[in-house]
């Protein structure tokens, strides 16, 4: 069987340190689909009432800005590449599909939601899936809130006529950042808090990533002072809906979409409340 010419191949490069991490796949291994997780109830994709994939310019790589230019998030630089794989095609490229990023900001709000920065957009975009199946976007990294592990959420879309329904989506998860990043970051002046939230937690104790984080874990290069490349294979099967997909805030139960839980992003200073509006309500399950 000539799978070789769908073996995908990556490479993540960051301006800063120039330097690479390359996460790969035999074409010939037996994959399955990353572990599918919670948007939680921040997602931004209008499943519970904002929604970002209407707006003009939301396909984009620098998340940092807010999609009118009237904000931005600061933090220290983080690009990352995902490496979309088809297993119902023999581990091809997952071509032309539109993949949804969000993350919080180094105080751990999210745009859209957290009290104060509800017109903001930042740190949410969508890219186009290239001939090799990869998207890449520049970011910062995100910060630690109480009861989470510091992770970043995405969405992938068939394509991009896709996006404007999140019942479309065919994989939502979540992606963690590894702690050797985390450490040195949250010594910086843009996450005050975030190095206290993640000595009270681990990837063992969080709700999301305890059942197993290998596959979700990306691969590093970088540093803290130059910013860091994030690189990581997503195998996708894009003939099945997402299951964590589509439903509102509190209503997915355990491990459901948008189910809520004890991880609660900050409004200002750490710790904080949940942000405004219908914020989670019960423990079950982290966002």
């Amino acid at each position: 069987m000539a799978l070789a010419a769908c073996a995908p191949s990556s490479k993540t490069e960051t301006a800063a340190s120039q330097s690479t991490t390359s996460p790969s796949v035999q074409a010939t291994e037996d994959l399955v689909e990353l572990n599918t997780e919670t948007a939680g109830p921040y997602p931004g994709d209008g499943s519970n009432g904002p929604d970002v994939l209407e707006a003009s310019g939301i396909e984009r790589r620098d998340l940092t800005q807010s999609i009118d230019g009237n904000g931005s998030a600061t933090g220290t630089p983080m690009t990352l590449t995902m490496n979309l794989i088809d297993i119902a095609k023999d581990n091809c490229p997952l071509v032309g599909a539109a993949v949804y990023v969000w993350h919080c900001n180094g105080k751990g709000e999210y745009s859209m939601y957290s009290e104060g920065v509800t017109e903001q957009t930042w740190l949410r975009g969508v890219q186009i899936t290239d001939s090799n199946g990869q998207v890449s976007f520049d970011s910062i990294v995100p910060g630690c809130y109480t009861g989470r592990w510091p992770h970043i959420h995405f969405e992938v879309f068939p394509s991009i006529n896709d996006i404007t329904d999140s019942t479309n989506s065919v994989l939502t998860s979540q992606i963690v950042v590894p702690e050797e990043v985390c450490s040195p970051v949250y010594e910086g002046a843009d996450y005050v808090g975030s190095s206290d939230n993640l000595a009270r937690i681990t990837l063992a104790t969080d709700n999301v990533f305890s059942d197993g984080w290998q596959a979700q874990t990306p691969t590093v290069s970088g540093d803290a002072s130059r910013g860091y490349a994030l690189g990581i294979d997503v195998p996708v099967d894009p003939t099945t809906k997402s299951e964590a997909s589509g439903a509102p805030m509190g209503g997915g139960g355990q491990g459901g979409p948008g189910a809520p839980d004890g991880g609660t992003p900050p409004q200002g200073e750490f710790p904080g409340g949940p942000p405004l509006g219908e914020g989670p309500s019960t423990p079950d399950r982290a966002q």
